[in-house]
């Protein structure tokens, strides 16, 4: 099943310093950049956690997690 993801006419603009709410099929991976600095790198494993999109760090995955309504994806926890 295709994930519909916003455009960026769509996406909500939040602050850039308030968490991303926790989500069951988000993965974040550390990468390492040689310059002893933590960088990760985002991807989405919704819906079967089999296959993930890649969302790209922090800051660009932000809007498309964010305008994500499917329901029950979030963990109750964050909310």
């Amino acid at each position: 099943m295709p994930r519909p993801f916003a455009t960026p006419a769509t996406q909500p603009q939040a602050e850039t310093s308030a968490p991303l709410r926790r989500c069951t099929f988000r993965r974040v991976n550390t990468v390492t950049n040689g310059r002893d600095l933590p960088m990760y790198e985002i991807a989405c494993t919704f819906p079967d956690r089999r296959k993930s999109v890649a969302l790209g760090d922090i800051e660009s995955a932000r809007p498309v997690c964010e305008s994500c309504t499917y329901q029950g994806i979030f963990r109750p926890d964050s909310d």
